[in-house]
Formats: C-alpha cells, structure tokens, sequence
C-alpha cells in the first residue's frame, strides 16, 4: 500500500466500493465496524452501510485499529489480484490449470500481451505464460504424488509429448518422473503459498528443503540431496504435512512460529548462519555486517552473504530479513519481489501485534 496516497471523501470511497472499481486497488481499504473485518474495495462480499466503514490506506493502519483481514478477498495478499490486467487471468489459471496458453490466447480476451508481460514479471517475477506453465507441472507432480501413472499425469498437466512433460518435470526437480518414484531416503512434494509454489523436501520427521518452484537453483539443491540420501520419492511426510500448516498460518498472519524441525545441509559456518537468522524477530531486518558481528566474526561479511545465499530452507530459515547495510534489498532467489513482500507483510504484523499490546497494557 502507497501510504503517502491521500484518501479522498468517504462519498467517492464508498461509491468505488460499491462499484467494486479497481482504480483504487492498492491505495484504500475499507473496514467493517459491525464484523471487525477489513477488505479491498473490489471484495465480493456483501457491502456494508456507510455508517459502519472506515477508511485506510494501508493494512497496517486497518491492522492497528483491530480490523481482521478478509478471507475472501485477502487484503493482505498480492495487490496483483486486484490487478484488472492480471486478475481475469489469474482465475483463467484457477477454472483451468492444465490449458496451454499462448499469446494469441491472451490477446483473444482483449488484453494487450505486452502489457501483460510486464504486469506479471513487476508482481510475480514470470510471465503469464511462464505461471500458467507451471500450474501445469503443479498438476503433473500432484497427479505422481497419489500415485497416477506417468502418462496419466502428463496428460492431467496437459503435455501432448510425452518428452516435453519430462523435460520439463526434469528441469524442476533435477530427474525425470521415473527417477522420483521408487523408495528413497527423502519425500518431496509440492506446497502452494500466496507467493507461488514451494517444493518441500523432508523425511518423517525433519524439514531438509523448502524452495520456490522457480528458484534456478532448485533443481541442483534436489539432485545434491538425492545423492546423499539414497534418492527422492515424490510423496508427503509428517514433516511436510506440518510445513505446510505452518506456512499456511504464517500467510495467514498467525504468530504462531515455525516448530517443525529442520536437518540443516551445509558446513557448520554455514549451519551457525543460519541458526542465527532463525533468531532475528519477523519484522526486523539486519545487514550481514550486523549478522556476521552476531556469530562472533564481523570480517567475514561476505562469507556470512554467501551462506546467506546458499540457505535452501526458505522462510522457515527467514534469510528474507538480511539486507544491505544502506538498506536496500539485495539478491534473493525466490525473487526480490517476494523479498519486499515478505519483509512488508511480516512489518504490518509485527506493527498490528504491537498496538494489540499497547491497547491491553492500557486496559
């Protein structure tokens, strides 16, 4: 949210809330006095009087004031979904995840490839083509999760070629299909999260991988731990099935806290790196300068950016919340856009759970 925006009247507020207009998508929200909850001005939902709406222009003010975010039109997701370019093809994706799209397919609908282009890499960091491709193998690594035959999960992902479906599961999991289906040491499946997909890696017990589905390492970091665990099956565990309800709540915006135990693969420099970022508090950010001074070694800068990098259990392991010492974002290989994204939403959180605590103090 642009908190420098100025909000207009409430008259014309209410009217784009009525009219559900997009134009200010990103710049108001509206909270309901009578259920507590605050939503986008394009929400679905029924429309409250406008006796009971309060206006902001930002989730940490509506947050702040004791609203709760909607469910349905979750205002504290990508504002791309209220994107007008992006969101009827967002839910093209979700009616039909297995269609194979091109850019005559986009065009047919009215919208400009071009600008479809650029809407979609400036919020997701991949083009249309490129997410509904991997909503494809989203369906295809499902499918071989439960068990379905090879071909049968080619074509639920919707690959006439039976190479091309290979190829492309190859490229995201390091191995073709064939390879990820027998008993191994290690499970791997896929998580969806507002930010895209995740691949999860974990044994009955432990969390060892949690990576963004586009993240280029990806692939390498899978076929590493192949080697060293006797291989990986496609398929879940309690570890992953626990991952997956804790992101789950952290999305939500419940503090709960990442428990789920992790096997942390690297030299121990780079196991005291990471343990010490599991102990930086959501919303806070540091440098590496401040974190290699937190292990005891502050000329080792560069070496702590490195191990920093070279995490592959993302979020849990929260590298998100390193950045430059003049405050910039620097690299993240799930994309600097959900770096921002997660640093943004983790600060509203952690400023709402704040005023929570200053109004029960003063009680």
């Amino acid at each position: 949210m642009d908190t420098l925006f100025t909000l207009p009247d409430p008259a014309t507020l209410y009217r784009a809330l009525l009219e559900r207009d997009p134009a200010f998508e990103g710049r108001a929200l509206v909270g309901v006095t009578s259920t507590g909850i605050f939503c986008r001005l394009t929400c679905p939902a029924k429309k409250p009087r406008p006796e009971n709406c309060r206006w902001f222009d930002g989730p940490a003010a509506a947050l702040a004031a004791g609203f709760r975010p909607c469910r349905r039109c979750h205002p504290l997701g990508a504002q791309a979904e209220g994107d007008p370019v992006i969101a009827p093809l967002l839910a093209a994706l979700r009616d039909d995840p297995a269609r194979r799209w091109s850019e005559t397919d986009v065009a047919a609908l009215g919208l400009d490839p071009s600008t479809v282009r650029r809407a979609f890499r400036r919020q997701f960091g991949m083009t249309f083509l490129e997410l509904a491709r991997q909503m494809r193998l989203r369906a295809g690594t499902r499918a071989l999760s439960a068990g379905a035959p090879v071909i049968e999960a080619q074509l639920e992902a919707g690959f006439d070629s039976a190479s091309g479906f290979r190829e492309a599961f190859a490229r995201l999991f390091g191995a073709p299909p064939q390879a990820l289906r027998t008993g191994a040491g290690l499970s791997a499946d896929w998580i969806d999260t507002p930010l895209g997909g995740m691949i999860a890696v974990g044994d009955a017990e432990t969390l060892h991988l949690l990576e963004f589905v586009d993240g280029k390492g990806l692939a390498a970091e899978l076929r590493a731990l192949s080697k060293g665990a006797q291989g990986i099956a496609l398929g879940r565990t309690p570890a992953i099935d626990r991952t997956e309800t804790e992101l789950a709540a952290f999305f939500a915006g419940r503090p709960d806290g990442f428990t789920v135990p992790l096997t942390l693969h690297g030299t121990p420099f780079q196991r005291r790196v990471w343990e010490e970022l599991r102990r930086i508090p959501p919303g806070e950010t540091i440098s590496y300068a401040t974190l290699a001074g937190r292990i005891g070694q502050p000329t080792a800068t560069r070496a702590v950016a490195r191990a920093n990098g070279a995490n592959q259990i993302a979020i849990v392991v929260p590298c998100h919340r390193v950045i430059g010492a003049d405050g910039s974002l620097t690299g993240y290989a799930g994309g600097i856009w959900r770096k921002q994204a997660l640093i943004e939403a983790e600060r509203r959180l952690a400023a709402a759970r704040h005023g929570d605590s200053a109004l029960t103090q003063g009680a």
